[in-house]
């Protein structure tokens, strides 16, 4: 009990916060005393009703830990040596960008980049910097966590349908995600649900604590995804379940999807997916005759490999075939934020030139996520939505593609990377190559919390600030247009400073302009994304204090008011233009994952059990929280799971420590013994390190990174990636696993030695990237000819329209060019607004008007002026027609008369007067106000003697009526 803070105490104050832990975000009350948080609990009034999880609950613990970094450092030794010198955080900041400068000055700015992380807020001032500083070498793990997803949805029905309307849903579909471990409050909503009536889907290859609450499971092989959807596809549409009328009025080429997916039937998806036919038919019956209902997406089929893309192309399908999209019940399309400033429109993306656009490693291979996908992709949201997405996660250089460059110089040598947010050798495929590009990398910068291997091998290392140390702002990085937000419970600690300080300060002194840079902090950046809202606030924290959230009215059915989808046909389209312009199948065609049995039995004659990962495991997040004690207690020790038959038939115990293998390596975890999963199949969790060793003691092996981190045996190899999304393999691998013994229980130096490609059998670069070939080859594309543009619009040649170049503001049959955001006309010549109220054009750029002849259209107090010409209305007999102004007026008065409303305006204050008499309207008091005698009248002209008649007069009216 002595411990026991009192929260009512004087001088402590109450603080809305948000969680930093994971994208959740939860809500988190933070009691605040001399500058400094004393207690922290769950927010009653968010989302997560009052609780936090152990990550969440360790956040004063994070505050203060004595392991975090809380200087700049920079490096004195050898790399990775850990002789460090502690330097102000500005010196630390000019020496970098000289740096910088310097190989951008050598090299070009292409030569810098900078992997992410998980930064669960905003993440534009990373792209700000970089489109400044002209490089396109921006990446994160985008590719495993849901952006190809997005992206291939978005090529079929014009945005990614990720916001499920559960509350109105008869079937959710749970596919590869797990929320009763991973977001208890979510569960206990689907259970809830459930108890209604809504059925649960759930495809997992693991009887998860979800799988056991589900009404049909599918345990699907792992990495047979895409064989199941199109099983499922093609059950929905050849037994005619499908939504008739939405397939007749809203789908394109669905005759051609139906005679493409013909042969993907459930007897040949079984043998692929280790379900019966009868399991898949029933999982595609519960789904399409419970309508509306939803499908929700988990990272699973993002981390396929080669069958990535196409399985989220084929679930985007079956969600459309069966009128789930953006209808009540269904998956809803929120579209970009329309009423406050996206991501987007903070990353100064005009600044990047094309030249350097061209030169983003990985797009001559990846197009779908990167510079070609996403120009084709956001062009076409601003002739359909009015906006675009954001580069920053939608936009991104081949993270392994990156490191590959550092190594071998192909296409070019990259000389420079700042890590930020993120542990590549944990979370990045192929952590033995990671690791020895990071060795090589002649200058590294890191940000983090905590000296992570990749720190350790860094030239300069920067403090990170921590959840409680910083605000942060939810938008979903301008994917929908809702918006939630926390404040910062204190100050940074020590020298620690926020991502967006870091960039800012890092820009500036690289040269970049400071009014590129006009926030100082990110509560002035949110509180300008929150402007156009136009609530009542004057700060970021006002919002936080008096809304915290805010979520615009729920519109659903918008393709219909729309008029169509948002794809270039205006259609959803099952042959996607998009797709096809970039090279790729419109339609999805099977690929089968990286590795597996069927199409590469040589490989599962080795390595003959089927191995999946990639997913999160608590009490951790990616590589954190490692070095919390608390935390740890909970799970000391990495764990992989292997059913009792298996462990039996290889003669290994519960806890006993074992080797698991692929081609590309081995790594040693300890065995979880569980009738969880297939006897054919094991899972190991991601990203496991030891930052309780000395890291320095062993480069080969910083921290333990290599030893039982699960991302060593995965494959970044170009064949091995999706074709279209560049997606890594993470599951569905093949490995072998066996007990270690006395004589072979070390991790070994050999067990470190890397390659290119990742499972070449010497070490060392043996095929150059650029020749390694994909999955699937590129598809030469020509679009069909269409008429010549005129000078200014560039027409498109799906549906043959044009658009104005710069705004895509849609050429109208009637001369008209429409904003898709307004709806509204503009004038095809200027580009100014048509006001349907005032029948004007209106220049918004400068506020001014002009008559339907562009002439320049005069106002004084707001009311309209028509100088030189006779009174377009009736002009009261008691008011006189000023032909030089313009106007009616009343005597010598400096009153203009406002025809709508029948006052007279001054035009200094805007205040109304009357139009006989020119007596002030007092709006406190409801009467006329003879200025000149200071006498009150009421408003048929009877003076006031006093506020006592007044009040007399007005009882007098009120009986009288």
């Amino acid at each position: 009990m002595g411990n026991e803070i009192d929260i009512h105490a004087p001088g402590v104050e109450m603080c809305k916060s948000l969680c930093y832990f994971c994208h959740a975000n939860c809500g988190v009350l933070a009691y605040v005393k001399d500058g400094e948080a004393i207690k922290i609990e769950g927010d009653p009034n968010y989302a997560n009703q009052g609780g936090l999880c152990c990550r969440g609950n360790s956040a004063l613990l994070h505050l203060n830990h004595p392991a975090r970094i809380n200087h700049a450092l920079k490096r004195v030794g050898a790399k990775g040596e850990g002789k460090w010198e502690k330097i102000p955080y500005d010196q630390a900041i000019a020496e970098v960008a000289e740096r910088l400068n310097q190989i951008k000055a050598e090299s070009g700015a292409e030569a810098v980049a900078t992997a992410g992380g998980t930064t669960r807020t905003d993440d534009w001032a990373r792209r700000r910097f970089l489109n400044q500083f002209g490089s396109p070498n921006g990446f994160h793990n985008a590719l495993l966590c849901w952006i190809p997803t997005f992206m291939a949805e978005t090529c079929v029905a014009g945005w990614s349908p990720f916001e499920t309307d559960l509350g109105s849903a008869k079937v959710v579909m749970l596919w590869g995600m797990n929320p009763g471990a991973s977001s208890l409050g979510a569960m206990r909503g689907y259970t809830d649900l459930q108890k209604n009536g809504m059925k649960i889907i759930c495809v997992d290859p693991r009887f998860s604590e979800t799988a056991s609450k589900a009404d049909l499971w599918l345990p699907l092989r792992p990495g047979s995804d895409s064989a199941l959807a199109l099983a499922l596809l093609r059950t929905i549409i050849w037994e005619g379940l499908y939504d008739f009328a939405f397939v007749r009025d809203w789908c394109q080429d669905f005759d051609a999807l139906k005679e493409h997916v013909r042969d993907y039937t459930p007897e040949w998806a079984a043998p692929l997916t280790w379900l019966s036919p009868e399991q898949i038919r029933a999982a595609a019956r519960m789904y399409a005759t419970n309508t509306p209902g939803c499908i929700q997406w988990g990272c699973t089929w993002d981390q396929l490999g080669t069958a990535s893309t196409t399985t989220s192309l084929t679930l985007a399908l079956m969600r459309a075939v069966c009128g789930n999209l953006d209808v009540p019940g269904g998956d809803g399309m929120p579209g970009p934020a329309l009423n406050y400033l996206t991501d987007e429109e903070m990353e100064a993306n005009e600044c990047l030139p094309e030249e350097q656009k061209a030169k983003q490693i990985g797009s001559d291979k990846f197009k779908l996520t990167s510079w070609p996908g996403y120009q084709l992709i956001s062009d076409n949201a601003r002739r359909t939505w009015g906006k675009a997405l954001p580069t920053e996660w939608f936009c991104e250089a081949h993270g392994p593609s990156v490191f590959k460059a550092i190594i071998t110089g192909d296409p070019y040598q990259v000389r420079a990377l700042i890590v930020n947010a993120t542990n590549p050798i944990n979370s990045y495929g192929d952590s033995k190559m990671t690791l020895q590009a990071l060795k090589q990398c002649e200058f590294l910068v890191t940000v983090d919390y905590w000296m992570t291997p990749t720190a350790l091998l860094s030239d300069y290392v920067f403090p990170a600030a921590g959840a409680l140390e910083r605000p942060t702002i939810v938008t979903h990085y301008g994917a929908t247009d809702s918006i939630l937000g926390g404040k910062r419970a204190m100050q940074p600690l020590y020298d620690r400073h926020t991502d967006m300080t870091f960039w800012r300060k890092l820009g500036i002194a690289c040269g970049q302009p400071e009014e590129m840079w006009p926030w100082k902090t990110e509560e002035e950046a949110y509180y300008h994304i929150l402007e156009p809202l136009g609530l009542p606030i004057s700060c970021y924290d006002e919002f936080v204090d008096n809304y915290r959230m805010y979520y615009p009215p729920l519109h659903q059915n918008k393709f219909i008011a729309n008029g169509g989808f948002w794809t270039p046909s205006g259609k959803v389209e099952c042959d996607s233009s998009i797709l096809r312009e970039l090279g790729y199948p419109g339609m999805p065609t099977y690929l089968g994952c990286s590795e597996n049995e069927v199409d590469d039995p040589e490989v599962a004659e080795k390595y003959p059990i089927v191995l999946t990962t990639g997913g999160g495991f608590m009490p951790f997040h990616h590589s954190e929280h490692f070095q919390m004690p608390g935390i740890r207690y909970l799970y000391p020790d990495p764990y992989f799971t292997i059913n009792p038959v298996l462990a039996e038939k290889l003669g290994i115990a519960e806890g006993d420590w074992c080797w698991i293998e692929t081609r590309r390596g081995r790594i040693k975890m300890r065995a979880n013994v569980s009738p969880e999963l297939d006897p054919r199949v094991v899972f190991a969790p991601r990203g496991w390190w030891f930052p309780e060793r000395d890291g320095s003691a062993d480069l080969s092996n910083p921290f333990g990174c290599l030893e039982s981190n699960v991302n060593v045996l995965t494959s970044v190899d170009v064949e091995d990636c999706d074709p279209m999304g560049g997606s890594w393999a993470n599951r569905g691998l093949m490995c072998r696993v066996y007990k270690c013994t006395e004589l072979d229980h070390d991790y070994k130096p050999a067990d470190a030695q890397w390659s290119i490609p990742g499972n070449a059998a010497e070490p060392g670069v043996t095929v150059m990237p650029s020749d390694q070939k994909m999955a699937r080859p590129h598809v030469p594309f020509e679009a069909p000819e269409v008429e010549e543009a005129p000078e200014g619009f560039y027409r498109v040649w799906q549906n043959g329209q044009l658009y104005q170049e710069g705004t895509h503001f849609r050429l109208d049959e009637s001369g008209w060019l429409v904003n898709p955001r307004t709806k509204g006309y503009h004038d095809a010549y200027t580009g100014w607004r048509y006001d349907p109220a005032s029948e004007l054009l209106v220049d918004d750029a400068t506020g001014k008007s002009y008559t339907m002849d562009r002439e320049e259209v005069s106002f004084l107090g707001g009311v309209r002026c028509y100088p030189g010409a006779e009174a377009p209305f009736e002009v009261p007999e008691q008011l006189t027609w000023n032909a030089e102004g313009g106007y009616a007026q009343l005597a010598d008065k400096p009153y203009v008369y406002d025809p709508a409303s029948g006052w007279l305006v001054d035009p200094e204050t805007g205040a109304f007067h009357d139009a006989y008499y020119g007596w002030l309207y007092d709006g406190a008091t409801g009467h006329l106000v003879d200025e000149s005698t200071g006498t009150h009248y009421d408003m048929e002209y009877n003076p006031i003697v006093n506020e006592e008649a007044a009040a007399a007069r007005v009882a007098e009216e009120e009986e009288g009526a």
